[in-house]
C-alpha cells in the first residue's frame, strides 16, 4: 500500500468520523427535542411516518451507486469522457424516475386512507397524508445526492464531498427543528424538513460545477447504451435499499402492529443506541469503498486484497470495542436520554448489541463485492434474509414481546455472514488462513506510533 493510499485513507477516515458525527448529532438531539415537545407518543407516529418513505429510495434503481463505481473506475483508468457519460446518462434516468415515482406516491397518498393502514391514531388522515407528501420529497431529491457524492469519489476527493455533505445535512436538521420548538405538528416539520432537503441538493449541484470543470449537467454526452450496460448491477443494486428499508423500518413496522407505537419508541430508541458501532463499522466502509474501486479498476489485485482485510481487521476491533462501552453505559444514557419516559431496558440493549456484532464482519466484507459492482447475488440474499426476519420479528414480537423481537434480528446477520465472506474472498484471490491471520495481527503501519509519526508527517505537508 502506497504513500498516497494510506493518505487518502487517513484523511478519509476523518472526513468520515466527521459525517459520522453529524449523523450521531442528528439522532441523539433528535430524540430528546422530539421527546420534550411532542410526547413520546408523537415521537412514536413520527418514527412511523419517516419509515414509510424510505421504500421510495428503491425509485433510483441503485444507477447512482452503481455510477458512481463505474466513476471511479474509468477515472483511474483516465477515460474522462466515459466517466462524464455515465453521468450524465444516470443524471436524466434518475430525474424521470423521480418524477414518475413521485406522481405514483402522490395518487396513493390522496386515495389510501394513510393513517388508517399506519395504526396512527394521534395524527388526522389529511396532516398524514400532507406529512408523507414532504417526506417523499425529501428522499426523492436525496438520491440525486448519491450521484453527486460519487462524482467527488470519482477525482479521489470523497472526503471533500462528506464534508460538503456533513455540513449541508446538519443545516437542514437545524432548520426541520425549529417548527417542533415553535410548537407545530409532524405536517408543518415535514414540510420544512423537504423544502431544506431540496435546498441542500440544488447547493451541490452548484459546487460539484464548480469543483470538477469536466461535468454538466446537458444530455449531450447522454446515451441509452450506457444505461443498458448499467442496467444489470443497477436493479441487482437494488436489494440493498430494499434490504435496509426492511432490517431498519420493516422491522420497525412488524413492533407496531404486533406491540403498537409506544413500544415503537422502546424498540426505536434502543436500537440507535446500539446502532453507534454500526456507525464506526460505516466509517471504515466508506473510507476504502473509493479506494477498492481505484484498485480493482487499475487491476492492482494485492491492494485489493489488502485494503479488504485490514478494513475488516479494523471495523471488527472498533465495533467490538464499542459495543463493550455501550453494554456498560447505553442503559443508563438511554433512560437519561428519552428524559426518562423509555426505560434502560439493559436485556433489549444486550440483545441488539450481540446484532451489531455479528453485522460488523459481513457489512465491511461486502464493500468489496459491491464497490466494483459485482453484487447481484449478494443484494438477492441480503432481501431474502432481511424479508424472512422481518416475518420472524412480528410473530416474536406477538407472541414473546420485545427481547424477543431483538433477538430475532440476529437471522439475518448470520445468513450474511455465511454467504459474504467466502465470496469476498474469492474475488480478491485470498485464503482462509491469510485473511484469519490479518484479523489478529496488525502491522507497524496500523500501531499507534507509526499512526500518530505519519499523522505528524502529513499535519507538516
Amino acid at each position: 500500500m502506497n504513500e498516497h493510499v494510506q493518505q487518502r485513507l487517513m484523511v478519509g477516515f476523518a472526513t468520515n468520523v466527521i459525517g459520522r458525527a453529524a449523523g450521531a448529532i442528528i439522532q441523539f438531539v433528535q430524540v430528546p427535542v422530539l421527546m420534550h415537545y411532542w410526547g413520546e407518543p408523537m415521537f412514536g407516529t413520527w418514527v412511523i411516518l419517516t419509515a414509510i418513505p424510505g421504500y421510495l429510495a428503491l425509485s433510483n434503481i441503485g444507477f447512482g451507486s452503481v455510477a458512481g463505481n463505474e466513476m471511479t473506475m474509468l477515472m483511474a483508468r483516465k477515460e474522462q469522457s466515459a466517466a462524464l457519460r455515465v453521468f450524465q446518462s444516470c443524471w436524466w434516468l434518475i430525474s424521470l424516475m423521480m418524477g414518475a415515482v413521485g406522481a405514483l406516491f402522490c395518487v396513493a397518498l390522496y386515495f389510501l386512507p394513510m393513517a388508517k393502514l399506519l395504526n396512527l391514531t394521534g395524527i388526522s388522515e389529511h396532516d398524514t397524508s400532507w406529512a408523507l407528501f414532504w417526506l417523499g420529497i425529501a428522499l426523492l431529491f436525496g438520491q440525486l445526492e448519491q450521484l453527486l457524492q460519487a462524482s467527488y469519489r470519482s477525482i479521489a476527493r470523497y472526503s471533500y464531498g462528506t464534508f460538503l455533505k456533513s455540513a449541508l445535512s446538519l443545516a437542514a436538521f437545524g432548520a426541520q427543528l425549529v417548527p417542533v420548538i415553535m410548537g407545530y405538528g409532524p405536517r408543518t416539520t415535514a414540510m420544512v424538513f423537504g423544502l431544506a432537503n431540496i435546498t441542500v441538493t440544488l447547493i451541490l449541484c452548484v459546487c460539484v460545477k464548480r469543483d470538477i470543470p469536466w461535468i454538466s449537467y446537458g444530455w449531450s454526452h447522454a446515451s441509452l447504451a450506457e444505461i443498458k450496460k448499467l442496467t444489470r448491477p443497477s436493479l441487482a443494486f437494488m436489494g440493498f435499499p430494499l434490504g435496509i428499508a426492511l432490517n431498519l423500518q420493516g422491522s420497525q413496522m412488524a413492533v407496531n402492529y404486533a406491540l403498537g407505537a409506544d413500544a415503537v419508541a422502546v424498540f426505536a430508541t434502543a436500537r440507535t443506541i446500539s446502532r453507534t458501532a454500526l456507525q464506526v463499522v460505516e466509517l471504515v466502509k466508506n473510507t476504502v469503498w473509493p479506494e477498492l474501486s481505484i484498485a480493482f479498476g487499475t487491476g492492482d489485485m494485492e491492494l485489493v486484497r489488502s485494503l479488504h482485510r485490514r478494513a475488516c481487521q479494523v471495523a471488527l476491533f472498533i465495533s467490538l470495542s464499542v459495543v463493550v462501552v455501550v453494554a456498560v453505559l447505553g442503559p443508563t444514557f438511554l433512560h437519561k436520554w428519552t428524559l426518562g419516559k423509555v426505560p434502560a431496558s439493559p436485556g433489549l440493549l444486550g440483545l441488539l448489541l450481540i446484532v451489531v456484532v455479528f453485522y460488523a464482519l459481513w457489512s465491511t466484507s461486502s464493500t468489496l463485492v459491491a464497490a466494483i459492482n459485482l453484487h447481484e447475488r449478494l443484494a438477492t440474499v441480503y432481501t431474502f434474509a432481511t424479508g424472512i426476519t422481518v416475518v420472524v420479528t412480528y410473530f416474536a414480537a406477538r407472541k414473546f414481546g420485545l427481547y424477543s423481537a431483538a433477538g430475532s434480528l440476529l437471522l439475518s446477520e448470520m445468513i450474511m455472514d455465511a454467504y459474504v465472506l467466502p465470496s469476498s474472498l474469492r474475488i480478491s484471490h485470498d485464503t482462509w488462513g491469510g485473511f484469519l491471520w490479518a484479523l489478529v495481527h496488525y502491522p507497524e503501519v496500523l500501531k499507534p506510533a507509526a499512526l500518530w509519526r505519519r499523522a505528524q508527517g502529513i499535519r507538516k505537508t
